[in-house]
């Protein structure tokens, strides 16, 4: 009986590193639709980041982050102009999709390009993406939007958040309140509960996406939500994210994607410094990440994209970690 015993246990600890191991040589890839909140920038305009660009950061290797987020796009004209079909077509079992629209879809009226209506063609267009990925093998996952950086209180509805970043008083931005306004509930209808109820009725992962972003700012406060946005770089946009912002945004939704999904966690990570080449961490060069740490600090760098020179730690006690496609020479 005790060499029974024994070789159950042998046998459950192999079947157990098997499983560890394969689990953590699975490739798969989350591919992201949405608007300009989450989308790719282009770095050679400036800091303005999606926090969706970010998002590879923070996975293994395992994990490809493709982002088809646009700017300007909505659950409507993302099909329209077929962004979508690109992404169905891509999709396979395994895989996840990220939905997360709502800012462009509140603008304008009915039979416009862009606008959609919550509890009816939204709420029609997340379904319609929620069920094609499932008939792919995927699995979705819904967001509703991010808020908006909005401290002004008003009643007038046809403000919306190009007309909110010209608004000004002697030079500044308005504000008369100490917590965020919500600015996704319109006359037409509340966007941000519109994406929950539909995966209420799917059963589907739902992440509050609004929510976690709303407490952090309000936690954050009037000035210091500032240095999320692009406002603290062209003084006037409280809607897109700078480097800091989409790092920090993307921080806090993969672990909420992670929650909501437990099979994510392990590819999860979360390291003091990401850098990229290509812009989606929050430094550009190996050295410049190095150089932020503070002296006397232990500090963990991932770096995930590019080739660079052998750094100069300058004594600092650093952990350097890279995917494999990364050069350091």
């Amino acid at each position: 009986m005790k060499k029974i015993r024994s070789y159950a246990v042998v046998t459950m600890a192999l079947l157990s590193l098997l499983f560890t191991m394969t689990s953590s040589t699975k490739t798969f890839t989350i591919f992201m639709i949405g608007d300009s909140t989450m989308a790719n920038k282009d770095i050679k305009k400036g800091p303005e980041r999606g926090w969706g660009m970010a998002l590879q950061g923070f996975f293994t290797e395992n994990v490809i982050v493709d982002n088809h987020a646009l700017n300007g796009r909505s659950s409507r004209s993302f099909i329209l102009e077929g962004h979508w079909q690109k992404v169905y077509d891509a999709m396979k079992p395994g895989d996840y999709l990220v939905i997360q629209f709502g800012h462009n879809d509140e603008k304008g009226h009915i039979g416009d390009k862009r606008h959609t209506d919550p509890g009816l063609t939204l709420d029609d267009n997340y379904r319609m993406f929620a069920r094609a990925a499932q008939e792919k093998g995927a699995t979705p996952i819904i967001m509703n939007a991010v808020v908006r950086r909005n401290f002004y209180s008003h009643s007038d509805q046809s403000i919306d958040d190009e007309k909110l970043r010209d608004m000004k008083a002697n030079g500044k931005e308005i504000v008369n309140s100490d917590t965020l306004i919500e600015t996704h509930v319109t006359k037409d209808g509340n966007y941000v509960t519109a994406p929950l109820h539909v995966a209420k009725m799917m059963r589907v992962p739902f992440v509050d996406a609004n929510k976690i972003t709303k407490d952090f700012e309000n936690k954050l406060g009037v000035e210091k939500s500032r240095l999320l946005h692009m406002i603290s770089v062209n003084g006037k946009d409280n809607t897109h994210y700078n480097i800091y912002g989409a790092h920090e945004i993307a921080s806090l939704l993969v672990d909420a994607m992670a929650a909501v999904c437990p099979e994510l966690k392990p590819f999860v990570r979360h390291y003091d410094y990401i850098v990229s080449a290509k812009g989606k961490g929050n430094y550009m060069t190996l050295q410049e990440a190095i150089d932020a740490v503070p002296a006397k600090k232990a500090a963990t760098i991932s770096v995930i994209d590019g080739t660079f020179p052998k750094p100069n730690t300058n004594g600092k006690n650093i952990r350097i970690v890279k995917y494999s496609n990364v050069k350091i020479r």
